[in-house]
């Protein structure tokens, strides 16, 4: 099979199931979004040299496939033959928080993104995923049938790299830096 097919060379994209929608889409800006954000979760994977969480990285990567499909899947016949992100799923990021986050000393501030390579990247792709989840936000608003358990898994992620990346730069030995206001 070919990478490229020229179809999309008229600004549109098809979608899992019939039909073909513009790039600008809102629901393809949300799937590529949450393609971004694994990608971004796949240079912190490759940046864990000592694969302190490679795999739940890993697993991220591979729901973020699914959520992915889910958004590019309008139809409800094309739905009903994916695997797709359940409660259970948003249940597992909030354990993995509680583990990580229970060796951490808590916020007294807000923290400026930095620390260690791999903790910066994880900051990086906590923004992105706010921003996923901001999009998926949008497309609930076009389109009611979007799932409200989309949105929680993506604002459960956010808060679970976070705390990855602040658990990274612990382990790592790399400070946080607190946001302190500028005096006038």
């Amino acid at each position: 099979m070919k990478i490229y097919t020229r179809t999309g060379d008229d600004g549109t994209t098809g979608l899992l199931g019939p039909g073909r929608v513009s790039k600008h889409a809102t629901r393809v800006e949300a799937y590529g979004c949450v393609d971004e954000l694994n990608a971004a979760l796949g240079l912190a994977r490759s940046l864990d040299e000592a694969g302190w969480l490679r795999a739940e990285l890993t697993t991220l990567q591979g729901r973020l496939f699914q959520l992915g499909a889910e958004l590019a899947a309008p139809e409800p016949g094309a739905l009903g033959a994916l695997e797709r992100i359940g409660d259970d799923d948003v249940a597992t990021l909030e354990r993995w928080i509680d583990r990580l986050d229970s060796e951490l000393a808590p916020l007294a501030s807000f923290l400026l993104p930095g620390g260690s390579r791999l903790g910066a990247q994880l900051h990086v792709a906590r923004t992105v995923c706010r921003r996923a989840e901001r999009r998926v936000v949008a497309l609930r608003q076009e389109e009611a049938a979007v799932e409200p358990r989309l949105v929680r898994y993506l604002n459960r992620l956010a808060d679970l790299i976070f705390v990855m990346a602040r658990w990274c730069n612990l382990r790592a030995g790399a400070p946080e830096t607190e946001w302190k206001p500028a005096r006038r």
